[in-house]
């Protein structure tokens, strides 16, 4: 059996990876879409990067792909979609298995929310992420 950290390490050599200070400045000056695919319990706890998207990891290849019923518009957009989790493990094998879906502007942030929140680029709280996406 192929160990998870395995399989982490093989889909880091073919995706494209981002420091969280590269994400936040392809963010702010192109226009990606940072996609956090964290549990909304994390979100809860943790707190949300400003901007950012839920998708969460059960669904985000439903939410992704446009002939599932599940599909979401944004995912059609002709952005790049830069995925985040809390350390990177789980969005470099979900940017792998979108990448192997045929999309092609998807990465995700090495060291993911953790990395972050420890360089010290802006969170929100849950209800804050929240109340922003609605105004």
């Amino acid at each position: 059996m192929k160990s998870v950290d395995e399989m982490i390490a093989e889909a880091r050599e073919t995706i494209t990876e981002h420091t969280p200070a590269e994400a936040l400045r392809l963010q702010l000056e192109e226009g990606a879409v940072i996609v956090d695919i964290r549990d909304v319990r994390e979100l809860q706890r943790e707190g949300v990067i400003p901007g950012a998207i839920h998708a969460p990891r059960g669904m985000l290849e439903f939410w992704v792909d446009p002939q599932s019923p599940y599909h979401r518009p944004v995912f059609a957009e002709d952005r790049e979609f830069i995925l985040q989790c809390a350390s990177g493990w789980r969005t470099a094998l979900s940017a792998k298995t979108l990448g192997d879906m045929g999309m092609t502007n998807v990465s995700h942030i090495v060291g993911g929310f953790g990395a972050w929140r420890d360089d010290g680029l802006g969170v929100e709280t849950h209800d804050e992420w929240k109340a922003a996406a609605t105004a």
